[in-house]
């Protein structure tokens, strides 16, 4: 059974940057399509960005396009979320996700969940 484990997450300022690594372990990701979500107090959770198996075919979320590139390493068994540009919206609990079927953007498509990094921006 795959674990999938987030870090890089915390606090910085409007404007600044981070990254998110999404590692796992029990299973290697090179076959998966993996993506991001995030889920700010009181709302659901939000597709961020996925991206393909092999990593040609990648999708974002009109509010992170421009500001936020997913990437993978399958060598290293992990996916990354640089995070450019962050604005206060963008606080919230991000996790990484594996897909199993259907909608690339529904969260109920992904059946393995990481347990999420906290990420707050400042103003």
């Amino acid at each position: 059974q795959v674990q999938l484990v987030e870090s890089g997450g915390g606090l910085v300022q409007a404007g600044g940057s981070l990254r998110l690594s999404c590692a796992a372990s029990g299973r290697t990701l090179i076959q998966y399509r993996i993506a991001w979500f995030r889920q700010a107090p009181g709302n659901e959770r939000d597709f961020v960005a996925t991206i393909s198996a092999i990593g040609g075919i990648i999708r974002y979320a009109d509010s992170v396009k421009g500001r936020f590139t997913i990437s993978r390493d399958n060598a290293k068994n992990t996916v990354y979320l640089q995070m450019n540009s962050l604005k206060p919206e963008d606080t919230a609990v991000y996790y990484c996700a594996q897909y199993r079927s259907g909608s690339v953007v529904a969260d109920a498509s992904y059946d393995y969940w990481g347990q999420g990094t906290q990420v707050t921006v400042s103003s």
